[in-house]
């Protein structure tokens, strides 16, 4: 059962419904259960929408699939269901092995980074500061981390909160996870 609950969207006020409808005309989509849910406070909701904002502004900066291994290394590092599996459906969609991505020098830089920071944020390997020093310049690695930390917070919403796992997800799970919160 949800910790919180799911906002019924046959329901919402004005105040919920614009800013429903803002995020489904700036970013597409559809309204999730985390979405759902994250509509019953709807500052809430806005400041975690800004995941998009970020990261529409990495996707030119490392690439689309670049930014997907990224927080789904960290989403999957973090044990999120509702994360981790919303970032294989994408790759299994584009043709990708979510278990082998057969990633990019640069794309297992940010994996092994997503990981680290999910795993360990106040010890991260120096080789791996150094491979990301090395990889990415200054402003990158900012929205990076920006970035990173909004995908830790929604990575917690979704699991602290037992946010149900939406059921256009479940067949994108890893084999053996019958998990749906």
């Amino acid at each position: 059962m949800a910790f919180l609950p799911e906002t019924d969207l046959d329901r919402l006020t004005p105040e919920q419904q614009a800013a429903a409808d803002r995020q489904l005309r700036l970013h597409g989509g559809r309204i999730t259960n985390m979405k759902a849910t994250l509509l019953g406070h709807v500052p809430s909701f806005d400041a975690y929408m800004e995941w998009y904002t970020l990261k529409d502004e990495l996707v030119p900066l490392v690439g689309e699939r670049a930014v997907t291994l990224f927080s789904y290394a960290i989403s999957d590092e973090n044990d999120c269901l509702i994360c981790s599996v919303f970032f294989r459906r994408i790759l299994i969609d584009s043709g990708a092995d979510p278990d082998d991505p057969q990633p990019t020098d640069a794309e297992a830089v940010l994996m092994r980074w997503g990981r680290a920071i999910a795993r360990t944020p106040n010890d991260i390997p120096a080789d791996v500061v150094a491979q990301v020093e090395s990889t990415f310049d200054p402003h990158t690695r900012l929205v990076l981390l920006a970035f990173a930390g909004l995908m830790v917070a929604t990575n917690l919403i979704n699991t602290v909160g037992r946010v149900p796992l939406d059921e256009v997800l479940y067949d994108y799970r890893k084999a053996g996870d019958t998990r749906v919160d």
